[in-house]
């Protein structure tokens, strides 16, 4: 699983859902889109969505192909804004 994080440094709910996540124990990558466009396209493109924060949980398989590890994408659980129980529910594999 990968947790990724969109958010920008002026926002109060990205601050309070990294601060949940931190003491939750869940590691994420965190991308501030005032660093990157790149990052800013790839949550609009997959949220539909200009507002923070954005979260994607991503969800590998993971196999071995000659002698290396090879992951493939299996789901992406995307949850606009804090939301806690929404949050929970796109952490869990299902």
């Amino acid at each position: 699983m990968e947790v990724n994080v969109y958010s920008i440094p002026t926002c109060a709910w990205c601050e309070k859902l990294k601060t949940w996540m931190k003491k939750k124990k869940i590691s994420f990558i965190e991308h501030d889109l005032t660093e990157s466009d790149s990052a800013r396209d790839e949550m609009i493109e997959k949220s539909h969505q200009m507002a923070t924060p954005v979260t994607i949980v991503k969800f590998f398989e993971e196999k071995e192909e000659d002698g290396e590890i090879i992951k493939t994408l299996v789901k992406e659980n995307v949850v606009v804004g804090f939301e806690e129980k929404k949050l929970e529910a796109a952490l869990k594999e299902e």
